[in-house]
């Protein structure tokens, strides 16, 4: 059996929880709000990466430390 290198946990509003989704390499959630789809992706390679898509036309993806500086604003998404 591989070795388990990603949990995942998914929680809602209705008081729905749903954890420990165990994974060795990469794990997605997907949320689908109207026609439109929203992922995250997380893969465990020697960096962590991570990916958002929203439709196929709008994705970001790079490491770890490159999300945490794009959300404080150090850099600009493409």
């Amino acid at each position: 059996m591989s070795e388990i290198r990603i949990t995942g946990e998914i929680r809602t509003d209705f008081d729905l929880e749903v954890s420990g989704l165990p994974a060795e390499r990469w794990g997605e959630a997907v949320f689908r709000v109207g026609e439109h789809e929203i992922v995250l992706e997380v893969s465990a390679e020697e960096n962590t990466i991570v990916a958002i898509m929203v439709d196929e036309d709008a994705v970001w993806k790079g490491t770890l430390e490159g999300l945490k500086m794009l959300l404080r604003g150090e850099i600009k998404g493409r």
